[in-house]
């Protein structure tokens, strides 16, 4: 015969006699000492998801949970041994993540689709430490929304003299897919995974209610949503902003004019740290900036007081800007200029008649996007470089830069530029090595997040 469950609040404990379950009344003054703690000191993820009903738990294969218990956010599909739920669960929706016990680590946004088959939110351990936001994507996207906010005031982001840089970093804030750069009282989000798109007024809501923020731009990646499962009919921006097709920012008290139709999201806010650099050892010195963009180096080395700049790039639009920004900062004309040209033909003429600089900035567009075709990229790389050490004066200084996540996290870029040194009959010293400014964090448990490179070589 069935036994009705007993109540934890219920005045009664079980005793076994024979086959006979009895009931036996505790004295009142004993029930407090021997109630159990409150359900929400005990909270767990897959009690919580009982009490949602349709949550499906996607169940890792023996060997591959500890990768995830220790916060690696992308569960790929490799991993998955079986999907416990019925129906199956559809992409963007919220799914538990357990091992092969099936018990939870965490949870995270499904995605049929692609490899990447579930983008860890929180673990188990974190939600049952703070279960408000467990299972609960808005309360999440709120809470560290807020904190990614909260973490550039503590690096002193927005300031008096910045007002262009990188409000959430993907992985780096624990929101996978999801960036958001912000300039002046414009914030642009970049988005590359399904979840984003699902839960994209949520974000813009977010985003909104940052004091500084008038205005918002969605920019899709169209050709990684593809990836993801998702094909944008229109691809354009959903709330474009005619007014500001660009806009005016501030870096380290530098003005830029950027276009909202640019690369990435617009500007290279990565590089502020380092372009900062730049302006303090330009003094007096011969500036090259090799694949300029919108001239943020050559920009900082002139307002660092340097003899003579020049940048060159290819991109019509970006020397367009690049020269705007001489105006826009007062700069003598005389003393900085941009030029129409192809690097590797730039480089190889300035060689052929022996013409060198003090100091050279190599910054090229990302070369090795996938790791399978690192090899080939390593060349180019190599080859860049090479003739960028043959135009660096003897004693000179070479600031040189790999934006490839690939090339990066390889650890194979210092050694591709030894082999340039050879190549280039010269011989180098690393005086400085750094990466993504500060509002770029990288979550150790995803060491991809890494990609940007910049040393800084003598060149002798």
């Amino acid at each position: 015969m069935p036994v009705s469950p007993i109540p934890i609040s219920s005045p009664y404990t079980i005793a076994w006699s024979g086959p006979q379950l009895k009931m036996q009344q505790l004295p009142g003054r004993l029930i407090k000492s021997f109630s159990l703690p409150s359900s929400s000191a005990s909270t767990t993820l897959q009690e919580i998801a009982t009490d949602r009903k349709g949550v499906a738990k996607v169940v890792l294969k023996k060997g591959k949970t500890q990768l995830f218990r220790d916060g690696s956010p992308m569960v790929y599909s490799g991993a998955v041994d079986r999907i416990i739920g019925r129906p199956p669960p559809k992409t963007g929706d919220v799914v538990l993540v357990a091992d092969g016990s099936e018990k939870p680590i965490g949870w995270g946004l499904y995605n049929s689709v692609s490899m990447f088959c579930v983008r860890l939110m929180q673990l188990e351990a974190e939600a049952a430490r703070d279960p408000s936001c467990a299972l609960d994507m808005n309360k999440l996207l709120e809470s560290r929304i807020d904190a990614a906010i909260e973490l550039r005031k503590n690096v002193g982001l927005p300031s008096s003299d910045t007002n262009a840089y990188r409000l959430v970093n993907s992985e780096g804030d624990r929101l996978s897919g999801l960036i958001v750069d912000v300039f002046g009282n414009l914030a642009v989000i970049a988005s590359s995974a399904a979840w984003v798109e699902k839960y994209k007024s949520e974000i813009q809501f977010y985003i909104s209610r940052i004091s500084e923020i008038n205005h918002i731009k969605w920019r899709p990646s169209v050709d990684i949503l593809k990836e993801e499962g998702l094909e944008l009919s229109d691809p354009g921006d959903s709330n474009p902003i005619p007014s500001l097709e660009k806009v005016k920012v501030k870096e380290n008290g530098i003005s830029y004019t950027i276009s909202l139709e640019g690369q990435k999201t617009g500007f290279y806010a990565d590089q502020r740290e380092n372009r900062y650099f730049i302006s303090s050892i330009s003094e007096g010195r011969r500036v090259l900036d090799i694949c300029c963009y919108s001239g943020g180096f050559a920009l900082n080395a002139a307002y660092g007081g340097a003899a003579d700049v020049i940048g060159i790039d290819t991109s019509v639009p970006a020397l367009e800007l690049a020269k705007e920004n001489i105006l826009l900062n007062n700069l003598d004309p005389r003393k900085i200029s941009f030029s129409r040209e192809d690097a590797t033909e730039f480089m190889k003429d300035a060689s052929s008649r022996h013409e060198s600089w003090d100091l050279v900035i190599l910054d090229p567009p990302k070369l090795a996007p996938r790791r399978k075709v690192l090899q080939s990229a390593s060349g180019m790389y190599r080859n860049l470089n090479a003739l960028a050490m043959q135009i660096t004066k003897k004693g000179g200084l070479l600031m040189t830069c790999s934006c490839s996540g690939a090339m990066t996290q390889s650890g194979m870029f210092m050694r591709t530029l030894q082999g340039a040194a050879s190549m280039a009959g010269r011989n180098i010293t690393v005086l400085r090595q750094a990466g993504a400014a500060c509002d770029h964090p990288i979550d150790p448990s995803y060491p991809e997040g890494a990609y940007l490179t910049n040393y800084l070589l003598r060149v002798m």
